[in-house]
């Protein structure tokens, strides 16, 4: 059932919600959270789509914010409200709410969304394209308990990144990270087979592709060894090479599918490994509202250390290595050597 809404208000917007349940028969509401989709009306349909499909597993009132920039002078005097309310069938397993903001409303999209967020329930804002540089500062950001962005869908995915490490607020997440998650679980099952100690490390994927930058950033975190960054034609990610002195862990994926996960001694297994949609994305994010410090973690660690995309990641230096218990790097240890030669 869809109700349009034309230089409408919030309190007009609630009612017609509750007269839309009725009307199917559906009284109840039973969502367990508020989806504030911010988006323009290009990637509109694509992040809706998205957002229904997710709700199957997370129903929620999704609320769809779309800022109409007027070109005339006369059109941005006039401010108006409009909305298409969406519920039953045409709203996933929840409730859909699309606001189109004109004029000096635009300014103030946050005093619109708050009268229609759900009672006692937490907030996701999600930014498909265009997000702000600091999202807990946004208006509709400082509603929310998570943030969502996408440094994919950026002109300057890279770049994005060391501005999302600058501005990271405990809350603030990234489609990018959720993208390598069964990358992450697969390789930290192979160290659970084979708990070897990892040398250096060697990422391959598309260039400027922020996925295969996290994942790199995370194994020189978690691992605290040298990463090198490597280009290919992907798709996405393609391949991770984990050395050790018992031989190397590769896990390959060239068809953006089925990988290959190769340990020294043991049969080559296959895996499934397939690249997923943006709803599996969303859907896997709004399973946790907690802070990602993992993320956190891997984001700092990264952009402290490196120019982000120059090819490699630095282990820790010498000192900090000792600081965390860790033995020092051997280049410290090949010093006293060559002196011996140069005195002789």
């Amino acid at each position: 059932m869809k109700i349009d809404l034309t230089d409408t208000t919030s309190g007009k917007i609630n009612k017609a919600l509750v007269k839309g349940r009725r009307a199917i028969g559906t009284p109840a509401v039973g969502m367990v959270l508020t989806l504030v989709i911010v988006t323009d009306e290009e990637n509109a349909y694509d992040a809706l789509k998205a957002a229904n499909d997710a709700s199957r597993e997370h129903p929620s009132r999704t609320l769809v914010v779309i800022k109409r920039v007027s070109r005339s002078p006369r059109d941005k005097a006039k401010a108006r409200l409009d909305a298409e309310v969406r519920v039953g069938a045409d709203a996933g397993t929840g409730e859909t709410v699309v606001l189109r903001l004109y004029g000096e409303v635009a300014d103030h999209a946050n005093s619109v969304v708050l009268p229609l967020l759900l009672p006692d329930a937490p907030v996701v804002v999600w930014w498909p394209v265009h997000a702000p540089a600091d999202p807990a500062s946004d208006p509709l950001g400082a509603l929310a308990q998570r943030r969502v962005t996408d440094t994919y869908a950026c002109e300057q995915p890279i770049a994005e990144l060391t501005a999302r490490a600058d501005a990271y607020t405990p809350g603030d997440t990234d489609l990018a990270w959720t993208r390598i998650t069964p990358w992450r679980s697969m390789l930290a099952a192979a160290l659970d087979q084979a708990p070897w100690k990892v040398t250096s490390v060697e990422v391959e994927g598309e260039e400027h592709n922020p996925s295969c930058e996290l994942l790199a950033m995370w194994l020189a975190d978690r691992l605290k060894v040298p990463v090198q960054r490597s280009v290919s034609t992907g798709p996405g990610l393609t391949s991770v090479r984990m050395d050790t002195k018992q031989g190397p862990i590769e896990l390959g994926r060239s068809d953006g599918s089925v990988a290959t996960l190769s340990i020294e001694g043991q049969p080559d297994r296959a895996v499934a490994l397939k690249r997923r949609d943006t709803a599996e994305l969303i859907a896997e994010e709004l399973r946790r509202l907690d802070p990602d410090d993992i993320y956190a973690s891997a984001l700092r660690y990264g952009v402290d250390r490196l120019d982000i995309g120059s090819g490699e990641l630095p282990g820790p230096a010498p000192a900090q290595a000792a600081a965390e218990g860790a033995a020092p790097r051997k280049k410290a240890a090949a010093k006293p050597p060559a002196r011996k030669a140069a005195s002789k």
